[in-house]
Formats: structure tokens, C-alpha cells, sequence
């Protein structure tokens, strides 16, 4: 829920479900031939992306508390074909996005195929699906956007670049309308998204559900809080800013895993934290960004 700025300084120092299931998705008749299909991916770069599967998870119970485990077999996500029929968010639209993003830093080839697989456009409201693809934030409702095409792909890479291992289990804060746990789950073997405010997180699993990505649970509950109950996580990702991140989801890191956060206020920097021991962190300040603040508690 973000836009990037600039480069400041660079410092550094010591230092939980939902499934993806529910009413049917918004009738988008109106915008939906072209099929769409993770195989757009670049070949080069899909090899490396995680085994698609089909299992779909069972729903479960909507309080704050309530999660529910993995299907012994979900490893990885699968797209399910979707028929869209406007040329403002043609693949070939999307993959000039992609492009865009490259050419602004973004280096790793699974994050890049995994930006070019997420149809964003369908995770806004049809009247602004025509800047879907564009490289800014959109509102969602609620005085929430979706982030910035290119923060989303520089967090993502790097998480991805600063974990001493795969990325077995992630946690995202802020799910939002969903987009960023979808391409998450492209590269991460389990994604875990929480969502504070209830309507967004039956947004997100509206948006999600036509899409069939088994590996990905979405929770309504404080995201500040995180997710002890399946904790640890090899990486985490704020879609909020605070004036510093949280205790709790410091303690839910692995040791050697990452955490990515916007920090601050008014003046943002995007904040990278690793775990290098039990009782020790590494962070570092990467660029400017602008999110909207991070917020305990919950909204129905």
C-alpha cells in the first residue's frame, strides 16, 4: 500500500487463517476473453518458480482467532484460467509493466515472472482497471491502496535475496485486496496474509478465490500481533508503516530470515531487518516510500 521515493543513507545496526474460500467473486462480465494463465511467465524464469498444484482449502470459522492447517499436499500455487476481454489489461500490458519495473532496479527473474503470472487488474473495481498496470498505488476503499507495482516487486526480492534459505513460510501484514500475498505465493511455499479490517479481508479472499492458489491463507485479525500459532517465518512483509516494527514480530522470524517494513511517519524509509542469532538483528535502510500507517487492533 505504498509508492517508492528516493535513496537515503544506508545504516545498520544490532538490534497467522483464513482460507481462501467464501461468496463468489465480483461478476466482472463486463471486463472478462484473453486467458490468462501463469505460463506468460518467462521461460527462463519459471523453472525456478515453486510446482503448481490444484488443491483448494476448505473454509474455516471468520472470528479474529480462528486458522485452520495446510492440505498435507499444498506446496505451491496454480492460477486458474480466467477469459478477459479488454485491451487495457491485455498480457502484454502487464508484461510492459514488468519491463518497467526491471528497468528501476528490480533484478531477480522469479520475483519479475512472478509480477508478470498476477493479474493485477483483477483486484480493483472495474473502473480502474485501466490503470492497473501503471506504476502507482490505487485506492481500494477504506483509506487503503494497493501497492505500487515496483515496491511490491522490490520487497519481494528483497526478502527473497536476504533469507539464508528458501522461502518455506511468510507472513504478510496488511493483506489488503490481496494482490501482494498473490505474487508472494509465487515464489514462497506457504503465505500467510493477516488483515485488520474485516470488509478488506473479505475483499481479498473475493479477489483471491477465482484465482485457486492453494498455498496461501488469509486471517482477519491484528496484524501487529502477527501469527504466533505458526510461526517461525522465513520471511515477513508490512504493507503498513510504523515509527518502528513490532517486538512480537521480531520474535516470529527465524533466525536467518527477513523482515522488509516501511518505517517512520510522514518521512518513510523502506527497512530491511534480518535475524542473525536468537537475540540479535541486523537492520538497514534501503529507500524512501510512502504507506499508510500501521494500526493495532481490529475493524469489523
Amino acid at each position: 500500500m505504498s509508492e517508492s521515493k528516493g535513496e537515503p543513507p544506508k545504516k545498520r545496526f544490532p538490534l497467522t487463517l483464513d482460507s481462501i474460500t467464501g461468496k463468489a467473486g465480483r461478476n466482472r462480465a463486463a471486463t472478462s476473453a484473453h486467458t490468462y494463465s501463469t505460463q506468460t511467465a518467462t521461460q527462463n524464469a519459471s523453472r525456478h518458480l515453486p510446482r503448481a498444484i490444484s488443491a483448494v482449502p476448505a473454509s474455516s470459522s471468520n472470528s479474529p482467532s480462528a486458522s485452520t492447517s495446510l492440505p498435507g499436499s499444498a506446496s505451491a500455487p496454480v492460477m486458474a484460467s480466467r477469459t478477459m476481454n479488454s485491451p487495457l489489461v491485455s498480457e502484454s500490458v502487464r508484461k510492459s509493466m514488468v519491463k518497467r519495473i526491471e528497468q528501476q532496479g528490480v533484478k531477480d527473474k522469479v520475483v519479475l515472472a512472478a509480477m508478470e503470472s498476477v493479474p493485477r487488474h483483477f483486484f480493483l473495481e472495474p473502473g480502474l482497471a485501466s490503470q492497473a498496470y501503471i506504476d502507482a498505488s490505487l485506492p481500494i476503499g477504506y483509506h487503503q491502496t494497493i501497492s505500487q507495482p515496483y515496491i511490491v516487486a522490490r520487497m519481494i526480492e528483497v526478502l527473497r535475496a536476504n533469507s539464508r534459505g528458501p522461502l518455506n513460510r511468510v507472513l504478510e501484514i496488511g493483506t489488503g485486496c490481496g494482490y501482494q500475498a498473490a505474487v508472494l505465493a509465487q515464489v514462497a511455499q506457504e503465505v500467510y496474509s493477516i488483515e485488520r479490517i474485516k470488509p478488506l479481508h473479505e475483499l481479498a479472499r473475493t479477489n483471491l478465490r477465482p484465482l485457486r492458489i492453494a498455498n496461501l491463507r488469509l486471517h482477519y485479525g491484528d496484524g501487529m500481533l502477527g501469527f504466533p500459532q505458526v510461526a517461525p517465518f522465513d520471511g515477513i512483509i508490512l504493507a503498513a508503516a510504523g515509527m518502528q516494527v513490532p517486538q512480537d514480530l521480531l520474535d516470529q522470524m527465524s533466525v536467518g530470515g527477513s523482515l522488509v517494513a516501511p518505517i517512520g511517519n510522514r518521512n518513510q524509509v523502506l527497512q530491511l531487518i534480518r535475524r542473525t542469532a536468537e537475540n540479535e538483528w541486523m537492520s538497514e535502510n534501503l529507500e524512501h516510500c510512502h504507506f499508510v500507517p500501521l494500526k493495532s487492533g481490529t475493524l469489523g
